[in-house]
């Protein structure tokens, strides 16, 4: 069993429920936040101490897994420190602010031999489960299209926070926070993004950052894929529906847990439903979002096989966001990869 603290009590304390489900291979050790009123009784319902001093947590050998939970742009630097210190380190999105931070993340990842788990739990559930079972049975054939649908409610008391909705503190908007979950699906389903052509704007509330977006995507096995984000929705949907030869398929549309509940699949002739359904029958019960995430962190650790995310998909989805940012800038489609010689390598902060 590894011990666990969870450093920042905003989106840390469902990671905290989410080691909490898995009591098995994981305990938590302590929370750490400089606000001891919103930690501590967080601490308290799991069973946890509580910690304001990062540097404690980093120097306590009773830590065995760091989990970085605080504004974006301080991911690089807690990610480095904990690695530094022994830790093995789990970190939210985004993982870091450029492609330039990524490939010294992973460079410090060599170095040390620690692994580093980023954040992609929209991933784990039975949806995922479903379309991974038919794509293994050879019933999905190549995909030809599909449509993503980030539409958020997001108002001005979300950003009343000091570090949202501004390049120095949240270091991107739409795009890079709530959208980049239904965009790592999309190279978790089909492999890498080709080139992606970006619209840009902020329409809904009066900050720095993108607030909407459109966005079409061409697949490096050939799929034309469009992609709809806006934060002025009146409701919380997230969709994904992609067209295969074999079939066609839309998500469940819950914002938060897309993946949680089954899926829809309709068959395309020739392929019979009877078929899809034969192998959706055979997929049972999987674990959710964070839980799904961090026991496949666990088997990872454990060397088993695993669907576990790696730094590489981290990058890939940095990859991603850095394309959309050029591309809304330059007016004009980006082919992926990026290299050291992409114009905003380091980063894409105006």
């Amino acid at each position: 069993m590894r011990s666990v603290a969870v450093i920042g009590a905003g989106i840390g304390a469902q990671h905290c429920a989410g080691y909490a489900a898995l009591p098995d291979r994981f305990r938590l050790h302590s929370i750490c936040d400089l606000d001891e009123a919103r930690a501590a009784p967080i601490a308290d319902r799991f069973g946890a101490g509580y910690e304001a001093d990062f540097q404690k947590v980093l120097a306590d050998p009773g830590v065995d897994i760091v989990d970085v939970c605080l504004p974006p742009h301080l991911h690089y630097g807690a990610c480095v420190a904990a690695l530094e210190a022994g830790k093995t380190v789990v970190c939210e999105k985004p993982l870091v602010a450029s492609l330039a931070e990524a490939d010294a993340l992973i460079a410090k990842a060599e170095e040390t031999g620690g692994q580093v788990f980023p954040v992609f739990q929209y991933r784990f559930g039975t949806g995922m489960a479903q379309l991974r079972a038919l794509i293994d049975a050879g019933l999905a054939g190549r995909c030809y299209a599909g449509t993503l649908e980030t539409h958020w409610d997001r108002d001005a008391a979300y950003y009343a926070i000091d570090w949202r909705g501004t390049w120095a503190g949240e270091q991107g908007g739409a795009i890079l926070g709530h959208a980049i979950h239904i965009h790592d699906f999309l190279p978790a389903v089909l492999g890498p993004v080709a080139s992606v052509y970006a619209e840009l704007a902020t329409r809904v509330n009066d900050i720095e950052v993108e607030d909407c977006a459109a966005i079409t995507l061409r697949m490096e096995e050939g799929a034309l894929v469009t992609s709809s984000v806006t934060l002025g929705a009146a409701d919380n949907t997230s969709r994904m529906r992609l067209m295969f030869e074999g079939f066609t398929v839309e998500s469940d549309h819950a914002p938060y847990a897309p993946a949680a509940a089954p899926w829809r699949f309709l068959a395309r002739a020739p392929t019979e439903q009877a078929a899809l359904d034969a192998v959706l029958a055979k997929v049972g019960p999987q674990s959710v979002g964070f839980a799904g995430l961090f026991a496949a962190m666990a088997d990872a650790l454990d060397g088993q096989p695993n669907v576990a995310v790696t730094l590489a998909d981290a990058r890939r989805s940095l990859e991603f966001v850095t394309a959309v940012y050029h591309s809304a800038r330059a007016e004009a489609p980006v082919r992926l990869p990026l290299g050291a010689e992409h114009p905003l390598f380091d980063g894409w902060l105006p």
